[in-house]
Order: C-alpha cells, then structure tokens, then sequence
C-alpha cells in the first residue's frame, strides 16, 4: 500500500484521550492515496488521498441528497459518507487489481473500524452506521455507495481533462451501481465532457 507518510498513531508514545487517538488514527487517511488512481498512472503528487475522496463524498451527499431525494435523513447520509473509508485506516485502500477476496477485504475493514470506532463514545452508534452503509440494507446506504462510484467517475473526469487517464472504464463501473435517474444524468453528462470529445 502506498502512502505519503508512516499512520500518525504511531507518532503517540503514551497514553492518550480516546479523542485523540482515533483522530491521529482517522488523520490516516490523509496519508493514504487512492491506489486505483496510482495503479493507472496518476504519480503521486497529484493522487487524492482516501480522506480528500471522502469529503468529497460527503459535499456530493449532501447537496444531491437536499437537491433531488428529500425523504432521505441528511444526518444520517451525512455520517455514512464521513464513515465509509474508516475501514482503510487499518486495512488499506484495496483495488479489484489487487485480486483480494471480498470477505477477506470486508473482515480486514470490519477490525479495523471496530479498532478505531470502538473507543469512542457513542461507538456503537457509528459501528451500526457503518455496517448499514456496508450492506446497503437502507435507502440512505443504498444513496450513499452510488454517491461513492459516482465521485470516482468524477474524480476520473478531473484526471482525464489533465491527462492523466482514459475515464471511459471508472464510467463504466459506476453504470453497474448508480441507479436513481438523476445520478445518471450526472454520469451522462460527465461522458459528454470526456476530453477529446
């Protein structure tokens, strides 16, 4: 797994507040790049990072969520998007190239949010929130995993107009996901942007 810098938590040699501690674990994030985006190319000084795709994540929830799916609970959609990634703190930020079975990868992400939630208070309320979000058992999950994809595809958008990749296959995965009609129309006019075109 590439990152930019060793996990922070390893910075603290005493004993700290759970607050603290889950934040120089959470800062790891901004340590770890999207290893998609390196392993098509993308060098590093201008790879996001897992924290900067996921507040990205949550801006797109929330201002989709007020514009086109008003039945949705925002405060719950906002705190699946802010959780989804917590995962990769531990665990990594696993591709499909990487050939990792996905109950290895889900178990792998599943310690390590329980590792970081689990000191916390109202750690249970985020560890439920979690595991929603993860088996897309709710509306708000469900929104939330297509809210996902759809800001890689943006993302490749971006990296495609400094030409630094072809988007067309991150397009394609997020076809597989996004469902709601308006998130599609994004998508397709995402396609019609495509550089060269």
């Amino acid at each position: 797994m590439k990152i930019k810098a060793e996990l922070p938590r390893n910075f603290l040699n005493k004993e700290v507040s759970a607050i603290i501690e889950a934040y120089f674990e959470i800062n790891h994030l901004k340590q770890l790049y999207r290893q998609g985006w390196l392993q098509r190319g993308v060098p590093p000084h201008l790879c996001e990072s897992v924290a900067e795709h996921s507040f990205c994540v949550t801006l797109l929830s929330l201002f989709l969520a007020d514009a086109y799916f008003p039945e949705l609970d925002k405060s719950k959609v906002i705190c699946m998007s802010l959780l989804h990634d917590i995962g990769e703190i531990y665990a990594g930020d696993f591709t499909p190239l990487d050939n990792i079975k996905a109950q290895v990868k889900q178990n792998l992400e599943r310690k390590s949010v329980q590792q970081v939630l689990s000191k916390l208070p109202n750690s249970s309320k985020y560890l439920t929130l979690w595991e929603e979000c993860e088996a897309g058992t709710s509306p708000e999950a469900r929104f939330v995993r297509q809210i996902d994809r759809l800001e890689m595809s943006l993302q490749a958008s971006v990296y495609d107009h400094q030409g630094l990749l072809e988007p067309t296959p991150f397009f394609a995965s997020t076809e597989k996901v996004v469902s709601e009609t308006n998130l599609l129309k994004i998508l397709t006019e995402l396609k019609s942007l495509k550089s060269g075109t």
